[in-house]
């Protein structure tokens, strides 16, 4: 390295040619050290809003929805059209179910997301597969028939797969979403235990 006369240095290979005819200038480190500073509290200032608006939101209703869905016992396994799924919306039932690819989850013990003024409200008593895929939280993600979610693209249906394997290792499979004119089928106490034993 060498001084080119105006206090700034430069390597041996960068003689002219570049803009200006110095070489390339390296940002100073403090300047690299003080971005990085204000991007982590800005992280640090939108996860405490975050926490504000989504943590504390649930209050002393919440607290109590909190307490009676850990009361629910464990629901035994069926199957659901989507008329019957609507009625686990953590509103009309304490128990909020939603389905993934085809297969419904019991996310009752997730009610700070996915009850009423939970910021994944939205699914509950629903199928979320479309609205996960495309990371919509819209009413336009969701569909009021069978949704065969043909038009996504391999991304999206990976992304629900990815969804779907999240849930199965947090909450209860319940049972599976029918498609319309499918017959549900019939479960076993000992299939029905044996599942629940195979998650904890």
């Amino acid at each position: 390295m060498a001084d080119d006369g105006d206090g700034r240095l430069r390597t041996e290979g960068s003689s002219g040619g570049g803009r200006g005819g110095g070489g390339a200038e390296e940002p100073p480190v403090g300047g690299g050290m003080l971005l990085i500073a204000g991007l982590l509290a800005l992280g640090l200032l939108a996860a405490y809003r975050l926490y504000l608006r989504w943590g504390t939101r649930s209050g002393p209703g919440g607290a109590a929805r909190q307490s009676q869905a850990a009361a629910l016992p464990r629901m035994k396994r069926r199957d659901f059209s989507l008329e019957q799924l609507r009625e686990f919306d953590g509103t009309r039932n304490p128990r909020i179910l939603l389905a993934v690819n085809g297969k419904v989850f019991d996310v009752t013990k997730g009610s700070k997301f996915y009850g009423p003024e939970g910021p994944y409200g939205i699914f509950a008593g629903r199928d979320a597969s479309r609205g996960l895929a495309t990371f919509c939280l819209d009413k336009d993600a969701l569909r009021d028939e069978y949704d065969d979610l043909s038009d996504l693209n391999a991304v999206q249906m990976e992304s629900v797969r990815e969804w779907e394997m999240q849930f199965k290792e947090k909450y209860d499979y319940v049972g599976r979403l029918l498609k319309p004119g499918e017959e549900p089928s019939e479960y076993t106490d000992e299939e029905d235990t044996k599942d629940h034993t195979k998650q904890e």
